[in-house]
């Protein structure tokens, strides 16, 4: 990637975070889909970049760095020059791959509310771009003040999302999520968790959080992660553990793996 290019200027690219379990991409094409859509929305060129060498270079670069089970990060730059500071390049895209272990996280997160509102109508919305300083910022400010993580609301004061993850919430057994129409992406875990069992896609407030009997988030790096209390304005919420066998019993034990590696 050029510094000069419109990704390196302006942060014009896309990524996606992907589990690697037993030495392979867990929802690959999950994750290809969403990046050639999220390409596509951005007008980056990419025909270039085929589903059969970026699955042999990934499983490449895990077998070179050994890695059996942890996370990989694909990202596709718009390596084009830009309009207003033009430079000399042929180049259209470019790629890189990364790989890490998985994330050591407690054993249930503790919320706090982030004071950077998420806007509904941005332009950006469910587009896992490169430009996420914001997402930064907010998730930077919770470690600060002694969270794990930490809600956004939007501009209506509507549930999004976590900083860097997805938000679920269960009372009298039903599950819940907030839509694509308040400003949250969606994950490739948060679908694959839908689809699994019937979840209700719905704007609430806050209240909706301090009502519920359990709280979880969900992404690629986390699996599923409990949450065990929330700092809210009114006082601290403690939330139950979710339940033995919830797992099995919801059909995801395929993600379980991420969730029992808690420090």
């Amino acid at each position: 990637m050029s510094p000069v290019s419109v990704s390196g200027l302006y942060g014009k690219g896309v990524f996606t975070t992907i589990a690697i379990i037993d030495r392979k991409p867990f929802l690959f094409e999950r994750h290809w889909h969403r990046l050639n859509e999220n390409a596509s929305r951005l007008g980056i060129e990419i025909e270039q970049v085929s589903h059969d060498s970026l699955i042999e270079s990934l499983s490449a670069l895990l077998q070179e760095n050994k890695v059996g089970e942890g996370r990989a990060r694909i990202t596709l730059f718009d390596s084009s020059a830009s309009a207003i500071w033009k430079s000399l390049t042929e180049l259209k895209s470019s790629v890189l791959i990364q790989t890490a272990d998985r994330r050591v996280r407690p054993k249930g997160l503790r919320l706090g509310i982030s004071p950077f509102m998420v806007s509904s109508t941005a332009p950006l919305n469910n587009i896992k771009t490169c430009n996420y300083l914001e997402q930064t910022i907010s998730y930077d400010a919770a470690l600060r003040a002694g969270f794990d993580e930490a809600v956004r609301l939007n501009e209506k004061y509507q549930l999004v999302s976590a900083c860097m993850a997805n938000l679920f919430w269960v009372r009298d057994g039903k599950f819940f999520t907030p839509p694509v129409e308040t400003g949250c992406l969606t994950g490739t875990t948060r679908s694959f968790i839908a689809e699994k069992w019937y979840v209700s896609l719905v704007e609430a407030g806050i209240e909706a959080l301090s009502q519920a009997d359990h709280v979880f988030l969900t992404s690629a790096g986390l699996g599923i992660a409990e949450v065990s209390e929330i700092a809210f304005d009114s006082g601290t919420r403690r939330f139950a553990p979710l339940p033995a066998g919830f797992y099995e019993s919801y059909g995801l034990s395929e993600i379980k793996w991420v969730s029992a590696k808690s420090a």
